[in-house]
């Protein structure tokens, strides 16, 4: 009889808490990581991980699968990156509590914020809850490739308290601030890892109205913060998670450093380069580490590359979105379109047009101009792209060289592979053309590798592949500056990202910890071309993302994908409350 159930054999295993990397085996009984080194005895299944890298599964902690996970058992495209845990519900947005009346709004702020297809999500979900307690018993029916986890969001609860009074600057009264409190107490109880809430003049519903917490109060917020506290002191665990633009005149960072202190909760923000933010990414930090000198616990999540827009035909937006020829066509089919924007005649009187702002969103005058004429901020995604690109890989460069103007190097690039070219604009991350001003933050035990977004942002981006290009780009081949360790990068994308949301079972390789891992070649280990795919619910479209190099991906001890192909099996499930281990129990 097999001593266990699973041995991977003769890998580099870099364990996760930062450590050299050493040769070994790792073998796996009920789940659970039952030895590490050189391992004998017989498995009913062994892996050769001969020069092949083991590795934790990747806990991505900013996810946005609030619906999907009501559906899907694969919750592509994170879980084709190595991804084993993901914690989603942040920015505020997500499903629950949900009044029935309620569905719908709920919708189109996700729509609007996330730009996930409200149309899929009207299919997708069932919406067998209303309490956020029973939407965690919703989650629980339905096991899945991964473990996921959630916060309590901010644009829900609101909008279960106030009603129709739920409009932006809705000023709530004491009575409505005890009720969210409660509901945001009640969440964590049951198992919700945490809160979130944005403040950010970049979300939005498909209405144009700010989401709900944009305007809220510091006593509101705190108020609940401490309610998180008293649900963390009864065993829960609490997360206060923020997307802000960090106005100076908001102070929010003093609130964030009183809540911090006074609820005992870690409090973790967005810290961007942005055009929506006032602050300097690196007065954001100082602000950050003043409030942690002064007792607070506030944790920063980084982004690994630029984040902004995969700009195409049928994506989201495009640069040609504001000209009137396209606004005609704008709604037609696809095949229509293309016989359209593949005509001589069309594109000449397309690139003729001056752009028509006079629906475009006015408080986001800048990313407009981005989109539609930032030539020298927008760049040609050939096959083997790098997504830190120079400035000779822009539009305008590439325009330039090949004699032709910008506005139409962009169209024709567009329309290559039968109009399915993609062009990519870093909006935040990218004010300095390179990515340097990461490298120390890499290295900070007060920030962490985040804002993946997975299942978000479905026409416009496709950073869910955030770990793969952690390693690729961050470890493997970065041209333009400084790597990190594969250990650092292993640590950063494991320990570090679990233990902020009390997940102290997972993110490294040791007796005891759960069987989460992955079998990695790194020599083949590659970002593969995105592509649209129109398979959500409805026909819903989404940016999708493969990567090769991935040998296996192993999730509580169950092979759930091989070479990048999903096996079918599901062992993962819901997430409640902080997770714990005692490593002598399974110690060998």
């Amino acid at each position: 009889m097999a001593q266990y159930d699973l041995i991977i054999r003769g890998g580099t295993i870099v364990d996760g808490t930062g450590a050299a990397a050493f040769t070994g085996d790792v073998a796996v009984k009920d789940g659970l990581i039952a030895a590490v080194g050189r391992v004998t005895g017989s498995a009913a299944e062994e892996i050769d991980a001969s020069g092949k890298i083991v590795a934790p599964g990747f806990v991505d902690i900013h996810t946005h699968y609030d619906g999907q996970a009501t559906w899907d058992q694969e919750m592509a495209p994170s879980s084709w990156h190595g991804v084993t845990t993901v914690v989603m519900g942040n920015c505020g947005v997500g499903f629950a509590p949900a009044r029935p009346d309620r569905h719908e709004w709920l919708i189109s702020l996700m729509e609007g914020v996330e730009d996930i297809p409200g149309t899929a999500l009207a299919e997708g979900m069932t919406w067998d809850w209303e309490t956020f307690p029973e939407y965690l018993d919703a989650l629980e029916k339905l096991p899945r490739t991964v473990d996921v986890g959630t916060h309590v969001p901010h644009g829900a609860v609101r909008a279960y308290v106030l009603g129709d009074r739920e409009q932006p600057g809705a000023v709530p009264t004491a009575e409505d601030i005890a009720a969210m409190s409660a509901i945001v107490e009640e969440g964590v109880r049951a198992g919700a890892l945490g809160f979130s809430t944005s403040r950010t003049v970049l979300h939005k519903s498909v209405d144009g109205e700010l989401v709900p917490g944009t305007t809220a109060t510091a006593e509101e917020l705190i108020a609940i913060g401490k309610a998180m506290g008293r649900a963390r002191a009864a065993g829960g665990h609490a997360v206060f998670e923020i997307a802000s633009d960090l106005k100076r005149e908001w102070n929010e960072f003093g609130w964030m450093g009183q809540l911090s202190r006074e609820a005992g909760i870690p409090v973790t923000f967005a810290a961007l380069q942005s055009i929506a933010k006032e602050m300097p990414l690196d007065e954001q930090i100082a602000a950050m580490r003043a409030e942690n000198d002064n007792g607070a616990n506030i944790v920063a999540q980084i982004a690994l590359r630029g984040n902004g827009i995969v700009m195409a035909w049928q994506g989201t937006v495009h640069p040609f979105r504001f000209r009137p020829s396209w606004m005609a066509i704008a709604d037609l089919p696809w095949e229509e379109q293309r016989a359209r924007l593949l005509d001589p005649a069309f594109k000449a009187q397309l690139l003729a047009e001056p752009n028509d702002y006079t629906d475009a969103p006015k408080d986001i005058g800048g990313v407009v101009m981005a989109i539609s004429m930032g030539w020298t901020l927008q760049f040609e995604m050939d096959p083997d792209f790098d997504y830190e690109p120079a400035a000779d890989a822009s539009i305008n460069a590439r325009a330039l060289a090949a004699g032709v103007a910008p506005q139409e190097y962009a169209y024709d690039l567009l329309c290559r592979d039968d109009g399915r070219g993609f062009i990519y604009l870093p909006i935040l991350n990218y004010a300095d053309g390179n990515l340097d001003f990461l490298h120390p933050l890499q290295h900070a035990d007060d920030t962490v590798n985040s804002l993946s977004d997975g299942g978000a942002h479905c026409g416009t981006i496709c950073d869910a592949a955030s770990p793969t290009f952690m390693l690729e780009h961050w470890v493997k081949s970065r041209k333009r500056g400084a790597t990190i360790t594969l250990e650092q990068a292993i640590k950063r994308q494991c320990r570090d990202t679990a233990v902020l949301y009390g997940l102290e079972d997972r993110g490294v390789i040791a007796p005891g910890y759960l069987a989460d891992l992955n079998v990695i070649d790194m020599e083949r280990l590659k970002l593969g071309k995105p592509w649209l795919a129109f398979d959500l619910p409805a026909g819903g479209k989404r940016l999708l993302q493969k990567a090769e190099g991935y040998v296996a991906t192993i999730k509580s001890g169950v092979v759930t994908f091989r070479d990048g192909t999903w096996t079918g099996e599901t062992p993962g499930g819901l997430i409640r409350g902080p997770q714990r281990v005692e490593l002598a129990e399974a110690a060998e």
